[in-house]
């Protein structure tokens, strides 16, 4: 099964659905930074709701971003997603491992509850639209519902799972969020409000082999598929990029590193790709500097 986001309504248009895999998403962010399970299954959360999020923007270079710091072990929590699918984000500390009685991850201790959710969308426009709400569990899926109906004024239900094998990879990753248009009918609400009472988790659904189209007619049989999108795990950073960052720098800072000889090392906080810049690529770029203040 291919990672996609499935785009759906139901009810005659009284809900919106998104259905989401994406285990190979949130595997290659697992390996990008080496998380631990607990790390993993935070990280993955937050990249899976934002990539969701994210397919309904219009333009390949709208963005949106979800920055969750809950003042726990996890730190801060950052997913960016783009209109054309491509995920990234990173957690303060990757290395968590903690599990509850039941044996499931302990998501919620990791992130902690004391803090916020951010979500912000670039569209564009001259601001971007930011909305913050307090955390509720730090659990994720109950912090973007909180998020929705309070930032948003949109009812909504978000599910979402992450499952990590024995060996720390991921064996299966989803979420689904379905969210009451405006005009809904009481009968429309009652049913999504049973439907909410009634559903199991994505993992479990996932491990099955559901697809994401199958857990939205599993749950709205009447369910019209609208579209769906690609989504993966990519960063887009580049020496190129960086080098155009060490060009901000003043001269005397730049003329610093090269006497010192060591040259200069920076690591993507996305994706923790190393870019290495050697005395003689700090020459260059101090030189370009002088060239185009002229």
């Amino acid at each position: 099964m291919k990672d996609e986001i499935v785009i759906a309504e139901a009810m005659h248009g009284q809900v919106r659905i998104h259905a989401a895999y994406t285990k190979d998403t949130v595997e290659a962010a697992r390996q990008a930074h080496q998380c631990a399970p607990t790390s993993a299954a935070a990280l993955g959360r937050v990249l899976t709701v934002t990539a969701i999020m994210a397919s309904d923007l219009k333009k390949p270079d709208e963005k949106i971003v979800s920055i969750i710091n809950g003042h726990g072990p996890a730190g801060t929590i950052l997913a960016q997603a783009d209109g054309q699918g491509n995920v990234r984000g990173f957690i303060g500390d990757p290395d968590l491992y903690f599990s509850r009685e039941d044996g499931h991850l302990d998501v919620g201790r990791a992130v902690g509850r004391n803090g916020t959710l951010t979500v912000t969308k670039d569209l564009g426009l001259k601001e971007p639209f930011s909305g913050v709400v307090a955390l509720r569990s730090g659990e994720i899926g109950e912090d973007f519902t909180y998020y929705f109906a309070v930032s948003e004024q949109t009812p909504s239900v978000v599910s979402v799972g992450v499952l990590v094998d024995t060996d720390w990879s991921i064996l299966t990753a989803g979420g689904l969020i379905f969210q009451l248009m405006p005009g809904a009918t009481e009968a429309c609400i009652s049913a999504c409000e049973k439907t909410a009472d009634s559903m199991r988790s994505m993992t479990s659904l996932l491990r099955e082999g559901n697809t994401p189209e199958d857990i939205i007619r599993m749950y709205f049989p009447d369910a019209e598929i609208l579209g769906r999108k690609d989504v993966r795990w990519h960063c887009g950073c580049s020496k190129e990029r960086f080098e155009a960052a060490l060009m901000t720098l003043k001269d005397s800072d730049l003329e610093e590193m090269i006497q010192d000889g060591k040259g200069a090392e920076i690591r993507c906080q996305y994706c923790s790709s190393l870019y290495q810049f050697d005395t003689e690529d700090l020459k260059n770029i101090l030189n370009r500097k002088h060239v185009e203040d002229r």
